[in-house]
């Protein structure tokens, strides 16, 4: 047996008997009616920034704008055939040069400005911290109230590994001096639109 399995069965042994249901959890009143402008508020205030995908624009000359400098963009979203795969690698570790990944968040939390990712989202989990800038589409109607809202719903029980990243990687001192990218992607930008560019269309047209 591995020490994993040790573990767990000494868990098990110390159980006490009996069934042990977890409490219902209350609905706690939103801090805002307006969940868009909440969810842009935290996510600004954790450093990241947030844009509108105008109609007629395209997705990804968008995001090149955005990041005229940096070469390398990979895609998770699977909305960008322009730009090569994320899981085109052998390696996780092998997407240490990526400079700007694409993922689709699942949803977004208002309270916090937080986006979730899993597994499924990310494609390969390393790079939404080896690349240096994250871009997150998220559909502007994926959004959730709060973090208690958030953990009610079935996703967390439907994938292995999950995130809930707010803003891009930060640290501070114990003097205060806070410096943003220390630790994994240096920016992260939110852009609001549908799942699909084809909804897009749909959206624009109608």
């Amino acid at each position: 047996m591995s020490a994993r399995d040790d573990i767990l069965a000494a868990c098990r042994a110390a159980r006490p008997p009996g069934d042990h249901p977890l409490p219902n959890l209350p609905a706690f009143a939103p801090a805002s009616s307006d969940l868009r402008a909440g969810f842009e508020q935290g996510l600004a205030l954790m450093g990241g920034r947030s844009f509108d995908l105008q109609a007629g624009t395209a997705l990804g000359a968008f995001i090149a704008a955005q990041f005229p400098g940096e070469r390398l963009i990979r895609d998770a979203s699977g909305e960008l055939p322009e730009f090569p795969r994320v899981d085109a690698v052998n390696r996780p570790r092998d997407l240490e040069n990526v400079d700007v990944a694409v993922v689709r968040a699942r949803f977004g939390v208002a309270e916090t400005g937080s986006v979730f990712l899993s597994e499924s989202e990310l494609q390969v989990n390393t790079v939404g911290y080896l690349s240096q800038h994250l871009v997150v589409l998220l559909d502007p109607v994926a959004l959730v109230a709060g973090i208690a809202d958030a953990y009610q719903r079935r996703d967390f029980g439907e994938v292995r590994y999950a995130s809930l990243m707010t803003g891009p990687s930060a640290t501070a001192d114990i003097e205060g001096v806070l410096i943003r990218g220390a630790q994994g992607v240096r920016s992260l930008t939110v852009i609001f639109c549908p799942r699909t560019i084809e909804d897009a269309a749909a959206r624009s047209a109608g």
